[in-house]
């Protein structure tokens, strides 16, 4: 929890991820994590959604910065990120869309985002510019933290949280070294594959968690597969808070043509939030 950022003006203050996920576990309270593709089905509906979502209780929105081979990912977003590239979302497309949440609400906002973009864009001025925009943090999904300490050093510079992956086949010495370079939260990526929509989380989950948060002093939240309000909360209850991107993704498909797209993808990620935040 001790990141800071740096927000408009170069102004340091509290890291707003670690900030809310302190203060929901001070008050005894889980966190709800939502993610969107930014720029699906374009970026002045991701601002709108992103306000939304501030507004209906979530607790931290991850933005997805789109690209062309986003391996990771299951098809609904990977569809998602072909739709975003095709209305043109680039990654300063992404980070100007930062800047006018950020204008709007204090929503605490995580990049989530491949290696070549961040490559492509420059580390240093990537980490410089998602900062002063309003950015809170980083996960990068395909770069391993000890194969460039530089990069999360320049990321943690810049106050941005370096929110890191485990998985149900992570030993117990890399779980203790992601949980001591992991800022934020620690994401627990509850199943093996791509995202996606599951029926049923792993049986074994509260007791991989708790394998997990032996090693862990940040919260761990939890996603890959959450598909409905129950399972968000059953998800919280194992650990510190849940992760849902698909479902919520698979909705903007549906509605992206829709007037009412903000109001029925919110009115979602609030039954979401709410099923989380009613876990004792």
């Amino acid at each position: 929890m001790k990141s800071e950022v740096r927000g408009p003006g170069s102004e340091v203050g509290p890291n707003r991820i670690a900030a809310r996920l302190q203060a929901n576990a001070n008050a005894g309270r889980k966190s709800f994590v939502a993610y969107l593709s930014a720029g699906d089905p374009h970026l002045d509906a991701t601002v709108e959604l992103a306000c939304a979502f501030d507004a209906a209780g979530v607790d931290v929105l991850e933005l997805g910065v789109p690209f062309s081979d986003p391996m990771a990912d299951g098809v609904a977003i990977q569809a998602s990120y072909e739709r975003a590239l095709k209305a043109g979302a680039t990654p300063r497309g992404v980070i100007e869309a930062v800047r006018r949440i950020r204008a709007r609400c204090e929503l605490p906002l995580l990049l989530f985002t491949y290696l070549n973009p961040v490559l492509a864009y420059g580390v240093e001025a990537f980490a410089r510019d998602a900062a002063a925009a309003g950015a809170d943090g980083v996960l990068l999904l395909d770069l391993p933290p000890e194969q460039d300490p530089a990069m999360l050093a320049t990321l943690q510079a810049q106050g941005l949280a370096t929110v890191c992956l485990a998985a149900p086949t992570t030993t117990a010495e890399r779980r203790r070294f992601l949980a001591r370079n992991s800022r934020g939260f620690l994401y627990y990526i509850c199943r093996l594959g791509v995202t996606g929509e599951r029926a049923e989380l792993p049986p074994d989950l509260a007791k991989r968690v708790r394998e997990l948060k032996k090693a862990a002093d940040i919260p761990v939240c939890i996603g890959f597969g959450i598909s409905s309000p129950e399972q968000a909360a059953q998800a919280a209850a194992a650990g510190d808070g849940a992760v849902v991107g698909s479902h919520l993704v698979k909705l903007v498909e549906q509605h992206g043509a829709s007037p009412d797209l903000v109001a029925v993808v919110a009115a979602r990620a609030k039954a979401m939030a709410d099923a989380v935040h009613s876990v004792g």
